[in-house]
């Protein structure tokens, strides 16, 4: 993914809520399955990492966006963006 790829995803998700809470138990199966749903619902969403989680907020971005097969878009404060196409028709369409 490219730098003005990445711009554009971030401009995108500034207006959206987190749809993934990331609690005290970390990145478990179920909070994988949310966010393999909401991605393939919407393609680019939000997630909150909750202050009793004892994970750094990168890796937990990390490893959502490895096992969700996403890419981390940002990384801000307790919030990460995670993008993945739709795999039969893509709703976004990035810029070149």
């Amino acid at each position: 993914m490219t730098s003005k790829q990445r711009a554009f995803l971030r401009k995108m998700a500034s207006k959206l809520d987190p749809v993934v809470s990331i609690g005290k138990n970390g990145v478990t199966p179920e909070v994988i399955s949310s966010c393999d749903e909401a991605l393939e619902a919407r393609e680019l969403i939000k997630c909150n990492v909750l202050d009793n989680c004892m994970e750094e907020v990168r890796a937990v971005a990390d490893t959502c966006g490895g096992r969700a097969r996403a890419d981390v878009v940002q990384v801000i404060g307790r919030k990460f963006v995670l993008y993945r196409p739709k795999k039969d028709k893509p709703v976004i369409v990035l810029p070149k």
